[in-house]
Order: C-alpha cells, then sequence, then structure tokens
C-alpha cells in the first residue's frame, strides 16, 4: 500500500458492502489475480481497503497501485497502465475521479479485428479478457448505501428493459421540463449495469443500477432539457435551470440555459482545445483529428436509471442509476464507433420513454414510472 494513502475507518457497513461486492457481484474465485487502482483519498483508500481485504477473505489474489488524481483530461500514470497490462483477471477502478487516459493506446490503438481500442482497459474487458467494475468519484457513503442492494430484482428490471431495446428501432422521450427527442437505435445492444460482473467480458458501475445504450449514429434529433445534475470536466452542476440542447442529425448543435448551460458549453469548448492540442503534441494521431472534434457534441448514451436507493447527490455514480430518471451523455459512445476526450452525462427527471418496435411502440417508463 503506497505510504501516501490516509489512514481510514472500515465500518461494518463497509465491510458488508465490500464482500456483497466481491462474493456477489464478482464471485470472486480462489487465486483470481484483482487489480485495484485507486487515489491516495480517504473514501476511495477506504473503500479500496475493504475491497482488498474482502478478495483476501474469498481466497482471491489482490494488488493495489495507487496514483494520483486522474481528471476526465488526463492520462492515467505508467504504474497503473503497467499494472493493467499484466492482464489481470479482475480490474477494479476506485478514484476521486477518473482511472485516466491511455496515451500509448491512444496514439498507437489496438486493433483486434475490425475493432479499435484507445485505451488497454477497455481491450481486455471487451475482447472478454477481464472482468470488472468502475467507481468514479465514489464516497463512503455511496458505496455503504446503495451496494448491498436486491440484485435479483435489479438484474430482472435490466433485463425487461434490455429486451425491448434491443428489438427497438428508436426511442422517444418526453418529460415535464421540456425534452422531446426522438433517438434511433436499431441494431444496437444494450448494456446493463445489473451488478452481475462474474464472467470476463462483464463489467460495469458499482454501485450499479442502469440499463444503457449507444445511440445509432446520426439519428438523433429533438431537444433535450437537462433538470437533474451534469457532468463537466470540473464536477457535477447540480441543475436549478434546465439546460436546453438542441439536436439535430446525433450531434448537438446548440445550447441554451443560464450558468448551468454555460458551464455544459464551457466543457465542451475545452474538450475541443485540448484534442487540437494533443494532435499538435503528437499523442493523439492527426487523422483522428476530425473523429475526436465532432464526437465533443455527439449522443453517445442513453441510460434508464433502475437503482431504487439511489437518489440524485451531485455525484453522477450515484445520479444517473437513480429509478425515476433517465440520463444522455454527450461525447464517446460505448460502442467505440464515437471517440472523443469527453463522456458528460446529464440527468432527466421522470420521464416518459416510448421504444419503437416492428410490431408496435411500448412505453417503458411513464412519468418516471417503470411499467414493463
Amino acid at each position: 500500500m503506497d505510504e501516501g494513502c490516509e489512514e481510514i475507518r472500515i465500518s461494518n457497513e463497509l465491510v458488508r458492502a465490500a464482500e456483497v461486492a466481491v462474493r456477489d457481484v464478482l464471485k470472486v474465485k480462489k487465486n483470481e489475480q484483482v487489480l485495484i487502482i485507486t487515489n491516495p483519498d480517504q473514501d476511495v483508500s477506504g473503500i479500496s481497503n475493504a475491497l482488498f481485504q474482502a478478495v483476501q477473505k474469498f481466497e482471491g489474489d489482490p494488488s493495489m497501485i495507487v496514483q494520483p488524481v486522474k481528471g476526465q483530461l488526463e492520462f492515467a500514470s505508467d504504474d497503473a497502465m503497467a499494472a493493467i497490462r499484466t492482464d489481470p483477471d479482475v480490474i477494479l477502478s476506485i478514484s476521486k475521479e477518473k482511472l485516466g487516459k491511455d496515451e500509448e493506446a491512444i496514439r498507437s490503438p489496438i486493433v483486434v479485428g475490425d475493432n479499435s481500442y484507445d485505451h488497454y482497459f477497455h481491450y481486455l474487458l471487451r475482447e472478454k479478457k477481464c472482468r470488472s467494475f468502475w467507481s468514479p468519484s465514489v464516497t463512503l457513503d455511496i458505496f455503504e448505501r446503495c451496494v448491498d442492494i436486491d440484485y435479483t430484482r435489479l438484474q430482472d428490471d435490466c433485463a425487461r428493459v434490455k429486451g425491448l431495446l434491443d428489438r427497438g428501432t428508436s426511442v422517444r422521450i418526453t418529460a415535464p421540463s421540456g425534452t422531446n427527442i426522438e433517438i434511433g437505435i436499431q441494431e444496437r445492444i444494450t448494456k446493463s449495469d445489473d451488478g452481475d460482473f462474474t464472467e470476463p467480458g462483464k463489467g460495469g458501475n458499482i454501485p450499479a443500477g442502469e440499463a444503457f445504450i449507444s445511440p445509432q449514429l446520426g439519428t438523433s434529433n429533438g431537444t433535450i432539457a437537462f433538470d437533474g445534475s451534469i457532468a463537466s470536466d470540473s464536477g457535477i452542476i447540480i441543475i436549478e435551470s434546465p439546460i436546453i440542447c438542441r439536436v439535430k442529425d446525433g450531434f448537438v448543435r446548440g445550447i441554451e440555459g443560464g450558468a448551468e448551460a454555460k458551464g455544459l458549453e464551457d466543457t465542451i469548448t475545452r474538450a475541443e482545445e485540448r484534442t487540437l492540442e494533443w494532435v499538435k503534441e503528437g499523442k493523439l494521431p492527426r487523422d483522428q483529428e476530425k473523429h475526436y472534434l465532432m464526437n465533443c457534441r455527439n449522443l453517445g448514451e442513453l441510460g434508464i436509471g433502475l437503482n431504487r436507493k439511489a437518489k440524485i447527490i451531485g455525484n453522477m455514480l450515484e445520479d444517473e442509476k437513480v429509478y425515476s430518471t433517465c440520463h444522455i451523455a454527450m461525447g464517446a459512445n460505448y460502442d467505440d464507433d464515437a471517440k472523443a476526450l469527453i463522456h458528460l452525462d446529464g440527468l432527466i427527471r421522470s420521464p416518459t420513454i416510448v421504444v419503437r418496435i416492428d410490431d408496435g411502440d411500448r412505453t417503458i417508463m411513464k412519468d418516471g414510472e417503470l411499467l414493463i
């Protein structure tokens, strides 16, 4: 353990949540190599220590790397990336902010068949060489309160939502604050952050609690009124005055509102500027400049929150899991055909979500209540 980590308390609630995560969510097996990457922050250090002890209790083989806190536009440390490149069975990122980007893979992507990866961790997970969960900006309160949940119910909810979205061609979302948007999803496969990360290739957030899908490129049109919270490169913005985003052909073409809207626009602008800087510095291939730039304003995700213990607190790790909300992200998507330096989730309260299927429309959620 790095000497930079502060001494922390490990409460009974934290021990129980860590054991649930290791035993039930991951089902760690004897002698499996479990890599924990964390920061010298009291909350994430405490959670990481509890997970380390839980892995030992269930006879896994844990190791821990401590790196400085990394933001959305920063690279992971060389030590962290070297540890990931040892190909452990399980990778856990328990971070104050983010894991950090992979400088080597951004400069020279990992190509497997038709797939191209700009992070070695993404390569391991999506090529089914590891399983994982990641907890960006997690706190002791969130971990203790939202991890020990009814996973059978969550997995059933996620499966029903996934079943409809996977059959759908588009989704119409409306909400009281003014959201009215149609998002194409044809030939996209829904992912479930359902707390079942027991097999190679499976992974998601802890706390878990959403079903999410990458919008079909170039198909989204309408208006988004973000009215819960939204991510920025300097922290989470709690929205008091809705942020209105005008969407055409899959991209945000205009952002309207007050101070919150300006914060979002400024974040996107900084991501665009950083993209140009990285190209100039050779950290991003010049032939990727246009792709990364345009996708700063791409609709990269539609997610539906399904964790009934979660609440909006100004921490996106928990906020996006809140039951009776959905979220839409700008930036990179999860199908790796829209890459960007950012992924900014924004919440919509009490949505009505209708999926268009060949045999008729089906309402997944009405005014925030799950109907399926």
